[in-house]
């Protein structure tokens, strides 16, 4: 735990969160659920080939990352098992190709016939059918991510509760998190680097939480990046949010003004991610630096699965 103020560092379980919460503050989770979104195919010449379902547009079509993807052009089938088939129909911009999922029962069913979670690539197995809920938050609802929210794996329904008893409530939105939320930051200046668009929603209800809770004074805290992205895109006058459904691609790097999130729950992240930059802008990056340094100290685990930090 980090209180970002004064550069204290304390080290507690999860378990302790609920009774860190005020009775009215607001916890704002993203309710998105992982799809599995990986399929392994065949090209025509019989070469292997892979596709990531990345985002479903609006015509029944996906857009998605292919490999090879020098060798897989618009025209080309790539064929599954049972005759199924994903077509490819144009190049976009960043490497992805516009496709369509070809076979009986929608996408829906093809997904569930083919698709394999989209594991880190950190993790040297091939997924298995637990992953499909494992690699989930107890919250997940709303189908449409390639990457866990991670921060929110923490949470079991015993902690939910908890919070619940301690009267702090919970709001929900949803973002979908795409490949691009991972990629590193090459440019030298990394107000260069340009984040993919991810699709989110934020409903009324959560709108209307947010903006009692800063009527009463109290504090709202947001579980994970994802959920903080959200809530400052969504930002409005007095620290409250609008509601809607868009795309945001913000990128918050040291020196944003925050108006919406006043305490963040996060994973530790890998260097010159996205995340870390917007940890250090919450925190600061040699608060956030130092507090790292200690976990590395502690032997905390990083990554998808490892610890977590609450930042104060």
């Amino acid at each position: 735990m980090l209180d970002r103020r004064t550069g204290d560092v304390r080290h507690r379980r999860f378990t302790d969160l609920p009774g860190m919460i005020a009775p009215g503050d607001l916890v704002v989770v993203n309710d998105t659920r992982v799809i599995a979104a990986r399929l392994l195919a065949r090209r025509a010449g019989g070469g292997a080939a892979e596709v990531l379902l990345v985002a479903r547009e609006g015509d029944g079509t996906w857009r998605a990352l292919v490999r090879p993807g020098a060798r897989i052009r618009p025209g080309a089938r790539l064929a599954l098992d049972g005759g199924d088939g994903v077509a490819v129909l144009a190049a976009l911009p960043g490497g992805q190709r516009r496709v369509r999922l070809e076979g009986p029962g929608g996408d829906v069913a093809f997904i569930a016939r083919h698709g394999r979670v989209p594991l880190p690539p950190y993790i040297a197995r091939e997924p298995g059918e637990m992953d499909r809920e494992r690699y989930q938050t107890v919250y997940a609802a709303d189908p449409g991510s390639v990457a866990a929210p991670t921060a929110g794996l923490h949470f079991t329904p015993a902690v939910l509760a908890a919070l619940e008893a301690r009267r702090a409530a919970v709001a929900r939105l949803t973002l979908h998190v795409g490949p691009g939320t991972f990629r590193p930051v090459t440019a030298a200046d990394p107000a260069h680097h340009l984040m993919d668009e991810e699709a989110y929603a934020l409903p009324a209800e959560t709108a209307r939480r947010v903006a009692d809770t800063r009527a009463r004074g109290a504090a709202v805290w947001a579980v994970g990046t994802t959920a903080t992205r959200t809530l400052e895109a969504c930002a409005a006058p007095g620290g409250t949010v609008r509601a809607g459904a868009g795309r945001t691609s913000l990128f918050i790097l040291p020196g944003f003004a925050f108006r919406v999130v006043d305490h963040l729950l996060t994973n530790f992240h890998l260097p010159r991610s996205t995340l870390l930059m917007l940890v250090s802008a919450f925190a600061g990056r040699e608060r956030v630096l130092e507090a790292y340094r200690e976990a590395v100290r502690e032997r905390y685990r990083f990554y998808s699965y490892g610890d977590a930090m609450l930042i104060l």
